[in-house]
């Protein structure tokens, strides 16, 4: 039987990149000089789309593959997928959930503390000598005890206020309602009232139009000088413009962040701030939650070729 053909858009580690070579016929987008050329000579063919969740499938590359069946993401978020299109045409879209929600929220807890108790000023203290030359490290503020915010109880706000609780926090959430599984944990239907109520605000909401900069002006301020925002969602459901200007101003009191607008070429104004923790998009990369993505691409590309059911599909 002949490989299906596909278009990848990224690149994958070699352990995922070697069976997806096995079982189809891979053309590599990210590897083209001329980007358009290779559509235009490869476009007609491709059935399926690879992608990254960063990186998604824009309206053009969809239509310039007439005969795309199935877009597989790898990763969570698919908010880069241009779904309107994909609805146009019939097509599926599938994302790689679960396998990575624990890595992601753990990630998203040891920012929390490693920003909290200045773990990277304090290693740099003790490898300049400072410690030797000028004492104890700058006292830092606790973590245990204090209040929490959650915004978007999905699986990784989930995973996330699970870890909090042995923190002994006080634990709060906004969704677009209550959640019968969050009973132990206060709802907060405004995000700008549960910043108010927290003294960490964990962003781990799914991206959409609807949530774009969701965190804005009011939000960040309502946090305030004492407190700490935690991105481990998109960078869209926050205004970088107006998080800088209150980090910048000491309005906002520190940020945690592995996502950014642009990335990885993030505002140059992040690099000159001691109040922000930077983190390169990696709240998933741990070798077995990348593989198990990988597989998880692979199986749904699989099972749509074998008309089978998807197993992960998104539409």
């Amino acid at each position: 039987m002949d490989k299906p053909p596909i278009l990848q858009i990224g690149p994958y580690p070699q352990w995922d990149q070697e069976p997806l070579d096995a079982t189809f016929q891979v053309h590599r987008y990210f590897e083209a000089a001329d980007k358009e050329k290779l559509l235009a000579e490869v476009g007609p063919s491709i059935r399926a789309i690879a992608t990254r969740g960063e990186l998604g499938a824009n309206r053009a590359v969809i239509e310039a593959c007439p005969k795309l069946e199935v877009i597989s993401v790898y990763g969570v978020g698919f908010d880069a997928v241009d779904l309107q299109a994909c609805r146009e045409r019939g097509i599926r879209v599938t994302n790689t959930p679960d396998v990575l929600t624990n890595d992601v929220a753990d990630l998203g807890i040891a920012m929390m503390l490693c920003q909290s108790r200045g773990m990277i000023g304090a290693e740099t203290w003790v490898r300049d000598g400072s410690w030797a030359q000028k004492g104890l490290y700058p006292l830092k503020r606790r973590v245990w005890g204090r209040r929490a915010g959650v915004l978007g109880l999905g699986r990784i706000g989930f995973e996330v206020a699970k870890r909090l609780k042995g923190f002994d926090m006080q634990i709060a959430y906004s969704d677009v309602e209550a959640k019968p599984y969050a009973s132990d944990m206060t709802f907060v239907a405004d995000p700008v009232e549960l910043a108010k109520q927290s003294d960490f605000l964990f962003v781990t909401l799914a991206a959409s139009a609807a949530t774009r900069h969701i965190v804005g002006h009011k939000v960040i301020e309502a946090l305030g000088p004492e407190g700490m925002l935690i991105n481990i969602s998109r960078a869209s459901n926050i205004d970088e413009e107006a998080l800088l200007g209150a980090l910048e101003t000491g309005k906002l009191g520190s940020a945690a962040l592995d996502v950014f607008e642009g990335e990885p070429k993030l505002n140059p104004r992040f690099l000159a701030l001691d109040n922000v923790l930077l983190q390169p998009h990696h709240a998933s990369g741990t070798i077995e939650t990348r593989k198990a993505m990988g597989q998880l691409v692979r199986d749904n590309l699989t099972a749509h070729f074998a008309g089978q059911a998807l197993p992960t599909p998104v539409l």
